[in-house]
């Protein structure tokens, strides 16, 4: 076989190995792609038969973002004008446990204030200065942190944050999907509300009374 003929068996090979490559990045892009919206569709269902008990939605919520953007520990937090309170969690370490109400972080006042999004890429330069970061650095070993307010209105209702213990960035895409899903929790919060002032009015003004 000539140089020439080696060559172009070389570059053929070169080009398949490319072709290949670029079919299993679009082929994982595709279940990625499906499973993203799986959950979202999941969750809808979740949202539309929950009947005002938001425990369901929280959990399945908080699942979905562990499987799908890779983190370690979630949390739901609820906001009451004054204090967070977590509500709902899914792989928290014992030593990030908590069920007590804390004032807004340094980071959550922005969100306070009506920022998108909160996403720590390296915790390592915050703990210095904010001890919830330090708690979440030290306690839990969180590296990477994206929170998504809630808001319904203008008003923020909660916020969801999910935590890596490498740093290691969200992508848009997740960023998307984390979006989506504190959208439906805000539909689900506003559901249970509508739903317990139903109730309230009916045994206030009870048939026949």
């Amino acid at each position: 076989m000539t140089m020439e003929g080696k060559a172009s068996l070389a570059d053929l090979r070169q080009t398949i190995s490319e072709l290949e490559a670029e079919l299993e990045k679009r082929t994982a892009e595709r279940d990625e792609g499906l499973a993203r919206e799986a959950a979202v569709a999941e969750l809808l269902q979740v949202v539309n038969s929950s009947s005002g008990d938001l425990t369901a939605v929280f959990k399945t919520i908080l699942e979905r973002a562990h499987s799908l953007c890779g983190v370690e520990y979630g949390v739901l937090l609820t906001y009451d004008g004054e204090l967070f309170w977590p509500v709902a969690m899914h792989g928290a370490p014992p030593s990030l446990e908590r069920r007590d109400g804390f004032r807004p972080s340094s980071g959550f006042q922005g969100l306070l204030r009506g920022e998108r999004l909160l996403h720590i890429h390296d915790m390592a330069e915050f703990v210095a200065h904010e001890p919830v970061y330090r708690d979440l650095f030290e306690s839990g070993g969180i590296r990477t942190q994206l929170a998504v307010p809630l808001r319904n209105d203008g008003r923020l209702l909660g916020i969801i944050a999910i935590n890596r213990r490498e740093t290691r960035p969200f992508s848009d895409k997740q960023i998307a999907l984390l979006e989506n899903f504190a959208a439906q929790a805000v539909i689900g919060i506003e559901n249970a509300r509508l739903i317990t002032e139903t109730r309230e009015a009916l045994e206030s003004h009870p048939a026949g009374g």
